[in-house]
């Protein structure tokens, strides 16, 4: 029988199967805790659906679900444009070549709550510090996708995170304030970067450009971003484009472990 074909199973196929589960794995990276998240989930059921009736050999609900699918492809692409474009820098990215953050993407082969290099309790000290001095400040921390592309719009520096590092850094009279700070591992290997701003219209008003500048490098890239307030000391967490609220500096900590290790 036909539809028993698929018990022959090959090499080839396994490799097929492989190929398919890790791109399946890395668009949902893209687009976990996002909104795109339930339109993605929903994607994956309509497609499982079409191949069941093709297995199955229901021509007439095959046929009507295969043309909505072809047809939808527009507007996934419409819908899914800043995931796409994180997808393309993952793989366009200048670290691809580099033999560790090659092995480094691959998060799936690692355990969960693996530590982080970052020195999270000095950054956070820093950021309560600036924000008691009402000292703005952008700090964002790369994780997969490269940020050379807006590193390259600033001074170079390499030194090690530390509380007065970072303090001195965008202390109100230092000629490094300006522009956002650009933390790799656990060191700080950019200052004065120009970030791209959002132009996404539900953030709100009362948050000014350094906030949506962070909201525009965090929707073009996997990164993650502290803003501390000049105006009200208060410290912001952005990632995927979006204001994650939290309790304390103690959670926003554990926040920001957990997401440098998964």
């Amino acid at each position: 029988m036909d539809f028993l074909n698929f018990l022959d199973f090959g090499t080839t196929d396994l490799i097929d199967i492989l190929l398919v589960a890790i791109l399946l794995y890395y668009l949902y990276r893209l687009v976990r805790g996002t909104v795109a998240i339930n339109i993605f989930i929903g994607i994956v059921i309509i497609w499982a659906f079409w191949k069941g009736t093709q297995l199955l050999d229901m021509r007439m609900t095959s046929s009507m679900v295969g043309g909505f699918m072809q047809v939808g492809l527009i507007a996934l692409i419409i819908v899914f444009q800043q995931e796409i474009r994180k997808f393309l820098l993952v793989l366009g990215s200048t670290n691809f070549a580099n033999k560790e953050r090659y092995i480094k993407r691959f998060r799936f082969l690692r355990q969960e709550g693996m530590i982080t290099d970052l020195d999270v309790n000095a950054l956070l000290e820093a950021c309560e510090s600036m924000g008691r001095n009402n000292t703005g400040a952008i700090l964002v921390v790369e994780r997969d996708n490269s940020l050379d592309f807006v590193s390259s719009t600033g001074d170079p520096m390499q030194i090690e995170v530390n509380k007065p590092i970072i303090e001195s850094v965008f202390f109100k009279n230092s000629p490094l304030h300006d522009g956002a700070a650009i933390i790799k591992g656990n060191n700080i290997v950019a200052t004065r970067v120009i970030l791209p701003v959002s132009r996404e219209r539900s953030i709100p008003q009362r948050y000014g450009l350094r906030h949506r500048a962070a909201a525009g490098i965090t929707e073009r890239t996997d990164a993650l971003a502290l803003v501390v307030s000049e105006e009200t000391g208060l410290i912001s967490y952005i990632k995927n484009g979006a204001f994650v609220p939290y309790k304390d500096l103690e959670e926003l900590g554990r926040m920001i472990r957990k997401d440098l290790s998964t």
